[in-house]
C-alpha cells in the first residue's frame, strides 16, 4: 500500500495546476488566473511501489460559478522518459526528494491501474490516509476477461481525455464534472462500464458524478 507522508512540497501540486490547467483544451474555468482548491478524489496503489498514483478534483472558482476538474496525476523520482509532453512540473518533496509530476492519462502505470480498478482488480485508497480503500468510489464492468493496458492512446478534447486500444474497449475519463441529476448515478447509452466517485463544493455540499466511462471497441465514447 502507498504511504501517506505529511511533509511539504515546494511547489504546491496546486500551484503546479494553475499554470498547466489553463493549457488544456478541456479546461472550463474562467479568463483569469485558475482559483483552485482540492475538493476530492482518491489513489491507486503502483503494483511496484515506485509510482504515485492520484486522481484529484480540483475546483476553481475563477470563473462565474465553481468547476470541478478531474486531474489524474503520477509523481516519480525521475523523469518518465518519451512524456516530456505531459510533464505538468516538478516538486520538491520534504521526504523523497525531487519528484516529477505526470498527466497520468500519458503514464502507462497510470492507465494499466486505473484499467484494474474498472475491470475490478485493483482496489481504490484513500486520498490523505494510508492503507484505507476510498468508500466513495464506485466501479462497474461487464466485459468478460482483462482490459488491455498497452497500446493505448490518450487524446485530449473539449470534452475530456479518451483513452483508446485499436482492438479494445474505449475508457472516456470526464475531466470537467457534472452532478449525477438527483445524486442518481446512470451511465450513458452503450457503456460497459464506470468509475465514480464524490467531492465536496465550495460551499461543502457532497456531490457525486461519474470520472469514467467505459465503451466497447465498436462504439465512440461521444
Amino acid at each position: 500500500m502507498a504511504v501517506i507522508h505529511r511533509t511539504t512540497l515546494k511547489p504546491t501540486k496546486l500551484d503546479l495546476l494553475t499554470a498547466w490547467l489553463p493549457t488544456r483544451p478541456w479546461y472550463a474555468g474562467g479568463p483569469g488566473e485558475p482559483r483552485l482548491s482540492k475538493a476530492g478524489g482518491f489513489r491507486l496503489d503502483d503494483p511496484q511501489g515506485e509510482v504515485g498514483i492520484e486522481f484529484m478534483v480540483a475546483t476553481d472558482t475563477s470563473g462565474t460559478h465553481p468547476v470541478a476538474h478531474l486531474v489524474p496525476l503520477t509523481y516519480r523520482g525521475a523523469p518518465l522518459q518519451g512524456a516530456e509532453h505531459a510533464l505538468v512540473g516538478t516538486m520538491e518533496h520534504g521526504v523523497l526528494g525531487p519528484r516529477w509530476a505526470y498527466d497520468g492519462c500519458h503514464d502507462p502505470v497510470l492507465v494499466a491501474q486505473l484499467l484494474a480498478l474498472v475491470e475490478g482488480s485493483a482496489e481504490a485508497q484513500a486520498q490523505s490516509v494510508s492503507d484505507t480503500p476510498a468508500p466513495d468510489v464506485t466501479r462497474s464492468c461487464t466485459q468478460e476477461g482483462p482490459l488491455p493496458s498497452t497500446a493505448l492512446t490518450a487524446a485530449d478534447d473539449e470534452e475530456g481525455t479518451e483513452l483508446s486500444h485499436p482492438q479494445g474497449a474505449t475508457l472516456r475519463l470526464h475531466r470537467v464534472l457534472r452532478p449525477a441529476p438527483d445524486g442518481e448515478l446512470s451511465l450513458p447509452p452503450g457503456a460497459i462500464g464506470h468509475v465514480a466517485g464524490a467531492w465536496r463544493t465550495p460551499d461543502d455540499a457532497r456531490i457525486r458524478s461519474l470520472f469514467a466511462v467505459l465503451y466497447p471497441a465498436s462504439a465512440t465514447g461521444a
